[in-house]
């Protein structure tokens, strides 16, 4: 198997960033309280989501400073989206809420002594260096009087990304929830003259399409708009829980469940991380495991049963085990009426399969494609509606990963297409893959071009170093050719 290094793991270089400024909207704004919603007030949400951008030198760019012009630019984009410009606060009975005072957010502006080729062919997670690419700035990582919004500008290109951390760099003291920053970003140029934009989202504030409507608002105004096109809208109470709450379906997304000792990664084996390309070559082949006479299914179907399957059978579970898929269902055209285009708020479901490892891996492929159709089918303004109910009741309690594989799909949300006045990035999505040492994981599905200019889907995996091998065998033995039985394509684009 031919694989590619993850953006040169040996490289090293070096940022040299200046001191980080507060950067406060462009004119004076509304000084008011604005409550998260009960969809975004979560204790699952309680975490930083790190965002990555690379983008190329750009000649007819020539003279023109990335960094001076998107902190020009955010400082008018925060006119329209000023929460973004207050601090969190925590209100009665925990109620977490955004006092608007307008003192602006954090931005870092920084230089890198490294060319964006170096980075190799492909860029994507696991990034080396990261968190100098997007700097922790103290005293910034909190949730309650902290800037909500940290800049950097930085110079790389895709998971895994050499020196990462000097191009997202994580100021001591800024990751925490509460006194902190709610997005922090960072900018560095790159000796090529291109550039990287590193940001982290405090995900109680926005999921992946609410983070994109800002982010594409500031590209609007970078390359010489007055105004987003799609005006922001908070609403927040739009996904309140109900007066009173109504519990109407059943939710499995809270039980309370104990991961078995046997789950637990043998803290002796090594965790492998990797990011496996599917363009149309390996989602054809998935495909052709699936009886023609079972209809459509998405791709998004058909590439996460394919990879809960392949990755329970490399874990080898005990068979009577549960197993258990979590993926997120955007609800923006779900809901009835369905939300405000520029709505940026979490706006998202949980979808749960559930079934016995034993069932899981001895049925073939169609077995785990109908149970994530019907999960994602069961998702209705209703279920909507009960699960944010149930979220109150229950007093905001986190979603059970125990025995869980957990998808979120940013491939679709137009991180890449951000344009900034560069054009696009040559890689936009996750900046970090989240290394744990359980059998439950999250991945994301990352929008992503191979070496050969093929555009597909990439999706970063941890696993044990027994499991990763077993895992990757198990994805290559789809891959065989169909007439002849040669190998066709390979997966696996990097590892660390």
């Amino acid at each position: 198997m031919a694989i590619m290094a993850p953006s040169s793991p040996s490289l090293v270089f070096t940022v040299r960033r200046c001191e980080p400024e507060l950067v406060a909207p462009a004119k004076p704004t509304p000084h008011e309280f604005k409550q998260l919603s009960d969809l975004d007030d979560r204790d699952s949400l309680r975490f930083q989501v790190p965002n990555i951008q690379f983008y190329r030198y750009n000649p007819s760019r020539q003279g023109r400073d990335p960094v001076k012009i998107i902190r020009e630019a955010l400082s008018q984009t925060l006119v329209f989206y000023y929460p973004f410009a207050g601090r969190l606060k925590e209100g009665p009975g925990g109620k977490l809420m955004v006092e608007c005072t307008g003192e602006g957010v954090m931005f870092i502006e920084a230089d890198a002594d490294v060319s964006l080729d170096q980075f190799g062919h492909a860029i994507h997670p696991p990034f080396p260096c990261i968190d100098e690419l997007l700097y922790d700035v103290p005293g910034s990582g909190g949730m309650l009087d902290c800037p909500l919004l940290l800049i950097q500008f930085g110079h790389a290109i895709h998971p895994p990304f050499p020196c990462i951390d000097e191009l997202l760099y994580d100021v001591p003291g800024s990751g925490g929830m509460l006194d902190c920053p709610l997005l922090l970003i960072q900018v560095t140029r790159l000796r090529c003259g291109g550039f990287t934009f590193a940001l982290r989202l405090n995900h109680l504030m926005s999921d992946a399409p609410g983070l994109v409507l800002f982010m594409n608002a500031l590209g609007e105004i970078a390359r010489g708009a007055c105004a987003p096109s799609i005006p922001p809208v908070w609403q927040r109470e739009l996904l309140n829980a109900r007066n009173p709450p109504q519990v109407t379906c059943t939710h499995h997304e809270f039980d309370e469940l104990v991961e078995p000792q046997s789950l637990i990664i043998n803290p002796l084996h090594e965790l492998a991380c990797c990011s496996f390309f599917f363009g149309s070559t390996q989602l054809s082949a998935i495909r052709k495991k699936i009886p023609h006479h079972l209809g459509k299914y998405s791709t998004f179907e058909v590439l996460t049963a394919f990879l809960w399957r392949c990755r329970t059978i490399a874990l080898s579970p005990n068979p009577e085990d549960q197993a258990r898929l979590i993926f997120m269902n955007s609800v923006r055209a779900i809901l009835n009426p369905p939300l405000p285009r520029g709505y940026y708020g979490n706006a998202y479901a949980i979808s749960l399969a559930v079934t016995t490892v034993g069932k899981l891996c001895e049925n073939p492929l169609e077995y785990a494609l109908e149970l994530v159709r019907k999960a994602k089918a069961n998702v209705t303004d209703e279920y909507v509606r009960s699960f944010i109910d149930l979220v109150v009741t229950k007093g905001r309690p986190r979603t059970t990963i125990v025995k869980s594989f957990v998808v979120s799909n940013t491939a679709r949300v137009g991180l890449r297409d951000v344009d900034y006045g560069w054009g696009k990035a040559v890689y936009g999505g996750l900046a970090k893959i989240f290394e744990i040492r359980s059998t439950s994981a999250t991945t994301f599905y990352i929008e992503a071009m191979n070496s050969k200019g093929e555009h597909g889907i990439m999706v970063p995996v941890c696993l044990p170093t027994p499991a990763m091998e077993r895992f990757v065998k198990e994805l290559n033995s789809i891959l065989q050719d169909q007439s002849d039985g040669g190998p066709t394509s390979k997966f696996i684009i990097s590892s660390l």
